[in-house]
């Protein structure tokens, strides 16, 4: 089982015994469940993160967690902490494309490896101004349910199940997968701390039970391990 997700997936302000994916492995014991949350990543990142993993890990199932804090934001951009990222444009036919690669250096290396800019302010302002005007920031229409039908394309045609978890209600979101007919769940409710809007220990506990019953209801975790037929 992979888990694809940003912070909330990676474990912010939690300890690692604490995250879903680990209290995941306590229900689980004989599932292998992998988790490849990266902080600051979009459904863009994740996708191609996915299928870089593919051929080392071979998922049945893939879990896809969804930030209703910014995920949106940063399909729809190629910059995330002030450093650009690969992102998917939608061309005239609808289709996605790729863009945005090689991915340029960033900001903050650029100062790193100049000796100038270590010692001089002019130079790092300099610096700072060349990479904004050359490197220029874009902002494309909302890819989201789009990358979404990708990675679902992708998994079914590897024979695998694609799971969705949402971070608070969303209609616009819930309509798309209910018309895909993609199995998801909400964890409307779940605890988050105050100061990063990230999951707390109790609610971490219940994405875990969210995603149980997810599970439970969808029979992924009988297909993930059921023999072949003979």
């Amino acid at each position: 089982m992979l888990v694809l997700g940003d912070s909330n997936v990676w474990g912010y302000n939690v300890e690692d015994g604490e995250r879903f994916s680990n209290l995941l492995r306590n229900e689980l014991p004989g599932y292998a469940i992998v988790n490849a949350g990266v902080s600051g990543y979009g459904t863009d990142q994740e996708y191609l993160l996915m299928r870089r993993l593919w051929p080392s890990i071979k998922p049945k199932v893939v879990v896809l967690i969804f930030c209703m804090e910014n995920d949106r934001n940063d399909n729809s951009s190629n910059v995330r902490y002030s450093n650009h990222k690969p992102y998917f444009a939608t061309q005239s036919d609808g289709t996605l494309a790729l863009r945005g690669q090689p991915v340029p250096k960033g900001r903050k290396l650029s100062l790193k490896e100049s000796w100038w800019a270590q010692h001089l302010y002019l130079a790092r302002l300099a610096i700072s101004a060349y990479n904004e005007v050359r490197y220029r920031r874009v902002r494309v229409p909302d890819p989201t349910e789009k990358l979404v039908d990708l990675m679902r394309d992708f998994v079914q045609a590897n024979d695998a199940t694609l799971l969705v978890g949402v971070q608070y209600r969303q209609p616009e979101l819930e309509a798309y997968l209910t018309a895909q007919k993609i199995p998801f769940t909400t964890f409307e409710g779940g605890e988050q701390f105050d100061s990063s809007k990230h999951w707390t220990p109790a609610g971490n506990r219940l994405v875990t039970d969210r995603l149980l019953q997810l599970f439970l209801h969808t029979g992924v975790l009988i297909s993930a391990t059921a023999p072949p037929p003979e």
